[in-house]
């Protein structure tokens, strides 16, 4: 049973990372320590485990259920618990449903399935989300995903779900262009069983939460989760000069951590520079703020370059976060 079974997903819900000891193997002392410094942020309503951000693509089942308890060891009296369901087969993700219900997790980040990279049909996107609801009925967040779903779930087959599947409560919404994320917003968040939309567009998150998101959802909170609480509020609050002074210390981490706009997909896949290293980044901002010891990263991710992890150090301290490295003396 969830700790939190009234939870519905909204508002600022940071995605956490999973420290790695030199030899691959979980950090658990990290992990733990890294789950208590983002849970005491004030004005964060859940975390976020195995997801992209915990690098769940290279975790066991096992592996995923210890995460699970870790995080509701540390942390799960104080807030809810959403658990990613990471997996290319639909019997899979059931089990993993299940496992994540029997853990304690108060919602389930549904991740798109490999096989949908090629394309799905309103049937194929039912089936799916159907089955992980006969497994629980913990609350569901569609994860409306381009880069895995070509276009991701188109609006009618959003809609078909959201009436089908009574669970399905939000969407983490990566539309990638203005249009079809204000077009989620204005549709899933009226309908007579609201889907909140939780934004996961952390490139320009201060666009996308003027448009009226009821929440947000991000790897960018496992290192600013306190700067995203207050734009949330400062959004909410319809200050936009509070708002636009907390976006502009956002601004250079967005741009450090995404690299490039999402809109220059088709330039950054020419460039080779990975959206896949956006997490890496994020430990190595940990690491040079002094709260992870080590970005170590499982395979097929790699070390950060030098000159990287340097624009990573330069934004924090544009951000405010850390001092500016002194030059070094002629």
């Amino acid at each position: 049973m969830p700790r939190h079974a009234r939870y519905v997903p909204h508002g600022v819900i940071p995605a956490v990372l999973l420290p790695f000891n030199d030899d691959l193997s979980i950090d658990e002392k990290s992990f733990r320590a890294h789950l208590r410094d983002v849970a005491a942020t004030k004005g964060i309503s859940a975390i976020t485990i195995n997801a992209h951000s915990t690098e769940v693509a290279s975790l066991t089942f096992e592996e995923q259920r210890r995460v699970l308890a870790i995080a509701q060891d540390e942390i799960g009296e104080r807030l809810p618990l959403v658990n990613g369901v990471w997996a290319d087969g639909s019997i899979e993700a059931a089990r993993i449903a299940r496992m994540a219900a029997e853990g304690g997790a108060s919602a389930l980040l549904i991740f798109p399935p490999g096989p949908f990279t090629l394309g799905q049909s309103p049937q194929m996107a039912l089936a799916h989300f159907k089955r992980i609801a006969d497994a629980t009925d913990l609350p569901l967040i569609v994860f409306q995903y381009p880069l895995a779903t070509g276009q991701g779930y188109p609006i009618d087959t959003l809609l078909k779900m959201a009436d089908e599947v009574a669970s399905i409560r939000a969407i983490k919404d990566w539309a990638g262009n203005v249009a079809q994320h204000e077009m989620h917003i204005r549709t899933l968040q009226n309908l007579p069983r609201p889907v909140n939309v939780l934004s996961t567009h952390s490139a320009w998150l201060l666009s996308s939460l003027v448009l009226g998101c009821n929440g947000l959802l991000s790897g960018s909170g496992s290192v600013i989760p306190d700067l995203q609480a207050q734009l949330f509020q400062a959004v909410k609050a319809n200050d936009l000069t509070e708002a636009r002074r907390l976006n502009d210390r956002i601004y250079p981490l967005a741009r450090a951590f995404y690299a490039d706009p999402w809109s220059d997909m088709h330039n950054r896949m020419k460039e080779a520079l990975p959206w896949s290293d956006m997490h890496n980044r994020m430990k190595e901002a940990l690491v040079l703020l002094g709260r992870l010891p080590r970005a170590v990263v499982r395979p097929p991710l790699v070390k950060l370059a030098d000159a990287e992890i340097e624009r990573i150090r330069t934004a924090l301290a544009e951000a405010g976060l850390m001092r500016a490295k002194a030059r070094d003396a002629a």
